[in-house]
């Protein structure tokens, strides 16, 4: 017990408000794991899900399958790219909370840049999937989108990071996933506890339609309740960012992710029997299980860019890092603009190309996106909120 008592009374030296740590600077494994992220979500997944178009076989056809969310429950590689996303968050926001800490920051200059933050993603996810520039209040959506779960992720883990000791931010991040588990099993809706985890009988969306009302999605996501899990994926990665920022080895780092990463995944499906492993209402398990993914992801850029120095065929994916809610919001607003100025270069080659057509617009439409913010990146404009 004194050993396990020593051991977490010095997790506190990765605590945010220990200055003894220097912030740093970014990490490049990061930024192009990000930029990864982002290449699915603008226009990668439309592009490989094309291809069966051209292919018709068995990998084309399984590329295709994995690039849409499974249907309920089980894991497909799409669903991996929210909770990367959120997870990418933690590990951002223990970077710059210590940069602002050190600058001399203090906690309301703190909460100001967060309520700020808060605020501008929620809105930005209301423009995008809200319906809010319908500007009909009848088909406007409350809260229905990733940058909205971002905003709820990111805020009760600025709270933990800032109010709570490592170990406290350890046993709280547990605790939520807990707390979900006890308000999707222990409470029963519509039947007994054994249906918890049903479609369309499940408590985290039963809540949802009964507190968002006409303003719910009317689809078979949760939101609400979900948002206790949306803080224990970005806690996940706060806590890479503590290791991240340790003035351990590299090689040890990476090897500390690789074990971290297949825990989780271990831990996941142990506890899938009993609450299974699904990404619409984004179960504990899900948090484990692709948080483990998510950490194995990390190990694998880091290793490449940060101790191989791996630089050939990164850049890019650094470029749609560096500027990462930007893109997302430019995609999803704009995309049919982008797939229309590549159709202006493609569709004489149409009668040329067959089935590659709708793979080469695809592709155009991210490369539009790409040069413009390619154009950023080299003239250093990052777009922050």
């Amino acid at each position: 017990m004194g050993n396990i008592s020593r051991l977490f009374s010095g997790l506190n030296k990765f605590h945010v408000r220990n200055q003894s740590i220097p912030s740093g600077d970014r990490v490049l494994s990061v930024d192009a794991l990000r930029g990864f992220d982002m290449f699915w979500i603008m226009g990668g997944d439309m592009i490989f899900t094309s291809l069966d178009n051209v292919f018709h076989n068995r990998i084309s056809a399984f590329l295709k399958t994995q690039m849409d969310h499974v249907e309920w429950l089980g894991f497909h590689f799409y669903d991996i790219i929210m909770p990367l996303f959120l997870f990418l968050v933690g590990i951002s926001l223990v970077f710059s909370t210590r940069k602002r800490i050190s600058r001399g920051e203090s906690d309301k200059s703190l909460w100001r840049h967060t309520i700020r933050r808060f605020i501008i993603l929620w809105i930005l996810g209301m423009l995008i999937q809200g319906n809010l520039l319908s500007y009909e209040p009848d088909k406007l959506q409350l809260y229905s989108n990733t940058l909205q779960a971002i905003a709820s992720g990111y805020l009760i883990s600025t709270i933990l990071i800032l109010y709570l000791p490592v170990r406290g931010q350890i046993l709280a991040t547990a605790g939520l996933m807990a707390l979900y588990w006890g308000i999707a099993v222990l409470i029963p809706v519509g039947g007994p506890t054994a249906g918890a985890f049903e479609m369309n009988t499940n408590v985290p969306l039963v809540f949802d339609h009964m507190i968002l009302g006409r303003f719910d999605d009317k689809l078979q996501y949760s939101w609400i309740i979900s948002s206790l899990n949306f803080g224990a994926t970005t806690m996940l990665g706060v806590f890479c960012g503590y290791l991240l920022q340790s003035t351990a080895e590299k090689i040890r780092k990476f090897k500390y992710f690789i074990l971290l990463g297949s825990s989780l995944i271990i831990l996941s499906l142990i506890l899938s029997p009993w609450h299974p492993i699904i990404k619409k209402i984004w179960t504990s398990s899900f948090v484990l299980f692709s948080g483990g993914i998510s950490v194995l992801l990390l190990a694998l850029f880091y290793y490449l860019i940060d101790i191989k120095n791996l630089k050939t065929g990164t850049r890019w994916m650094i470029i749609l890092g560096s500027n990462a809610i930007f893109g997302y919001v430019a995609w999803h607003l704009f995309n049919p603009s982008f797939i229309g100025v590549a159709q202006v270069f493609v569709d004489g080659l149409k009668p040329y190309i067959g089935d590659w057509y709708l793979p080469m617009i695809f592709f155009g439409g991210f490369m539009v996106l790409f040069i413009l913010m390619r154009y950023l990146f080299i003239n250093k404009t990052f777009i922050r909120i």
